[in-house]
């Protein structure tokens, strides 16, 4: 299936769906008619055999209590094994959502004023987790290079040194930065980590949206696995397949240690039952979501190629930051708007949604990301309003 294949079969009019990206732009921005580039999920339907597979559970009538099935745990470990590693059954635990994964995490292997470090900028909830969860919130900025994200070794293990950090929560791949870590670099952090006794939460949602050649390996894979006895992976099919609101996400502890505490942690909590269609439908979408999601794949980079070029063209000044992975590029406008006026200028002028950059780390004032996993006509128009706005 090609990219005009995909966008004919699979894009879709989400207005008047209850829709938050679309039909909460009054309650979040205070303006319904602006164009929604901004929460993470997508203009797209979710693959055909997903959607086959929730029809025929449905039509079975009866929603009660229900196992996991080891075709399961097959299909899951199948699907990561490119990644580096194959997932064992007895690692897995599931929960509603990859932050309220970090936030048993923080319960489980933290106490309250334990220090936690982030790498900013970084998705807004990592910063909100740990405070609301009564632990200290430490930051480093990443190093930024003309839309390059890197990280700085030096400022993340004097970090740890000087708070007696015990947490590190990891993205992978990077958002907003736009980062597919390098094994290399991933093995620096980790071992800095493991040196100072430092548990690694690697959440992983954006797993499988790499473009440009770009390859993600998880952290559970680098060096062949060494640092699975420091290690606790998230991640979950939703951003992949546009299945977030089935509240279906992974825990997977590689080390048995770990396992221990975090079952007798659980034993406390008033835990859910697992979601059978969010079951039904990540089996179906690892099974059988392969095309559909490589066609997603060349929608992502062509208009990640538009923005880069048509800027590059059209208003030079302003850098679009490179985009390894996510469908959720920055934007540094910085040097054609003040941080001060950007608001008036992306919403008012340009009547855009977005997100601001300081909301995941004040280094990113200045900044705005988009979502481009959706109608390329949108991600146009976006680009067209900034651009005439910011001539000016």
């Amino acid at each position: 299936m090609n990219k005009d294949e995909f966008l004919r079969n699979y894009l879709v009019d989400r207005r008047n769906t209850n829709s938050f990206k679309w039909d909460a732009l009054e309650e979040k921005f205070g303006d319904q008619d602006l164009l929604p580039m901004w929460i993470a999920d997508m203009e797209f339907k979710t693959p055909e055999c997903v959607r086959n597979a929730m029809i025929k559970r449905i039509d079975h009538g009866v929603f009660g209590y229900s196992s996991v099935p080891d075709s399961y745990y097959e299909a899951l470990s199948e699907w990561e094994e490119p990644y580096g590693y194959r997932v064992h059954k007895d690692w897995v635990r599931f929960t509603t959502g990859c932050i309220t994964a970090i936030a048993w995490m923080l319960q489980a292997f933290t106490k309250p004023g334990d220090a936690v470090l982030i790498l900013t900028p970084v998705y807004y909830p990592f910063h909100n987790v740990v405070t609301y969860n009564g632990r200290k919130l430490v930051t480093v900025d990443l190093k930024y290079d003309n839309g390059y994200f890197t990280m700085d070794y030096d400022a993340i293990e004097k970090a740890i040194a000087e708070n007696d950090v015990r947490m590190f929560l990891q993205c992978s791949p990077h958002n907003p930065a736009g980062r597919v870590w390098k094994e290399e670099e991933l093995e620096r952090v980790l071992d800095i980590c493991q040196r100072h006794d430092v548990l690694v939460v690697s959440d992983e949602i954006h797993q499988d949206i790499t473009i440009e050649g770009n390859h993600f390996i998880s952290a559970a894979g680098v060096s062949g696995g060494k640092y699975q006895n420091n290690l606790v992976i998230v991640n979950s099919p939703s951003k992949t397949f546009n299945l977030a609101s089935l509240l279906h996400s992974h825990i997977i502890i590689p080390y048995p240690d770990l396992r221990k505490i975090f079952d007798e942690w659980a034993k406390g909590m008033n835990r859910t039952e697992n979601n059978v269609l969010g079951l039904t439908a990540a089996e179906a979408a690892y099974r059988g979501g392969r095309e559909w999601h490589d066609a997603l794949m060349d929608v992502i980079e062509s208009n990640y190629h538009y923005l880069k070029e048509h800027f590059a063209e059209e208003l030079p000044e302003v850098t679009v930051c490179a985009l390894e992975g996510t469908y959720l590029p920055m934007l540094d406008l910085r040097a054609v708007v003040s941080p001060d006026q950007l608001k008036h200028v992306v919403q008012d002028e340009c009547c855009l949604a977005v997100d601001y950059g300081d909301v995941f780390g004040e280094c990113c004032r200045g900044f705005i990301r988009l979502n481009i996993a959706t109608d390329p006509e949108f991600v146009k128009a976006a680009a067209s309003r900034l651009i005439h706005a910011l001539k000016k």
